[in-house]
């Protein structure tokens, strides 16, 4: 088992593996220290309706088995349910169960399921302890570890949250064997990107044996990057920015396919842009944005933008990383580099058109 210490404002440890969901009671009960007998807590476990029928049983036996009372609030899976009324339906939920503080949520699913839980967590009752149990690639790669949390709103992505660690990730690698092709080639676009951002090495790596064939080496890579950023800028003011490569154009893709688009396919559309603008501008080598294309075409990741220009662009005013007149964009230099470049955001579209994005 990889088991990796965070060191954030609550630290906690990643645990990766494969069968981890039956010892998620006893795993759990160390993580909070909790007691069999010396008190009462009722962890609700949050979940869409396509991943607790897989597993929300399992889940509940080991909790049951250890000593938690348990409650379940399932809604319907999918980025539309990322919203306030979602948000607002768990934490009604909770209230009329009477949920106290020294309760807890168990998110067991992918990043929608992750990001929802988190935020409910941190605002019931000023904040409640929470776990995260990954189902999805994408899930286990990055967004279960670091803290973000949010929902959506109609105009944009993530715009409403709060920084909030959970206090234990169990990756359960057992759970991947479910995923449908998509959502693992989902994930597959995170992983690229942390690749991108800092490996030559296990960019290669990646190239020559499929992610399915070496999940806990690759899951553990990644955490282990996403260790080191959000250690270094838990809050995301500085040196964190980094790992939002993809995603300023990958998020405006996601606003106007009306999350029909998927999160780590639109990220790899974003980076296929990004690298192709940055190659365009000299930036980066023609050499770098080949690669960053056969890698993407040997994940079977989307790379073309159909959406025009103006409509990229009205999406990318809302997006967090956009502080008015300067936009934060992540640009690749070299395979395991990237930096950060502050971009007036008028120029955006300039970027978007020598991304390949039409007029």
């Amino acid at each position: 088992m990889e088991k990796i210490r965070v060191f954030a404002s609550t630290d906690y440890d990643v645990l990766i593996d494969a069968g981890l969901l039956d010892q998620a009671g006893d795993r759990i009960a160390e993580a909070i220290n909790f007691q069999k007998d010396a008190v009462s807590i009722t962890a609700v476990i949050v979940s869409d309706d396509n991943v607790f029928p897989l597993y929300g049983e399992r889940l509940k036996e080991s909790l049951n088995k250890r000593g938690f009372k348990t409650l379940e609030f399932v809604f319907p899976h999918g980025e539309k349910s990322k919203s306030l009324a979602t948000y607002g339906e768990l934490l009604e939920f909770m209230c009329e169960s009477k949920v106290k503080r020294s309760d807890m949520i168990v998110a067991l699913g992918g990043g929608v399921v992750g990001d929802l839980s988190g935020f409910a967590a941190a605002s019931y009752q000023r904040g409640i302890a929470f776990v995260q149990v990954p189902t999805t690639l994408l899930a286990a790669v990055d967004s279960s570890v670091g803290g973000k949390t949010a929902v959506d709103l109609k105009s944009g992505k993530n715009q409403v949250g709060a920084f909030y660690q959970p206090r234990l990730v169990l990756c359960d690698t057992d759970t991947l064997k479910t995923l449908p092709k998509e959502e693992y080639e989902c994930g597959c676009g995170e992983i690229i990107k942390y690749a991108i951002l800092e490996s030559d090495e296990f960019f290669d790596e990646l190239l020559e044996k499929p992610v399915s064939e070496q999940y806990e080496h690759v899951i553990a890579t990644c955490v282990n990057i996403k260790k080191h950023y959000v250690e270094n800028d838990e809050f995301d003011t500085g040196l964190r920015m980094k790992l939002n490569l993809g995603h300023t154009f990958g998020h405006a893709v996601e606003t106007c396919s009306g999350y029909t688009i998927l999160h780590g396919q639109a990220v790899a559309m974003g980076m296929a842009a990004v690298t192709k603008a940055a190659s365009e501008m000299g930036l980066c080598s023609k050499e770098t944005e080949v690669r960053v294309l056969e890698i993407l075409d040997r994940y079977e990741l989307p790379k073309d933008i159909s959406f025009k220009i103006d409509e990229m662009y009205e999406a990318m005013l809302v997006d967090k990383k956009n502080t008015g007149a300067v936009t934060n964009l992540i640009v690749p230099t070299a395979i395991g580099n990237c930096r950060i470049m502050k971009i007036p955001t008028d120029k955006l579209k300039g970027w978007l058109e020598e991304g390949g994005v039409e007029d």
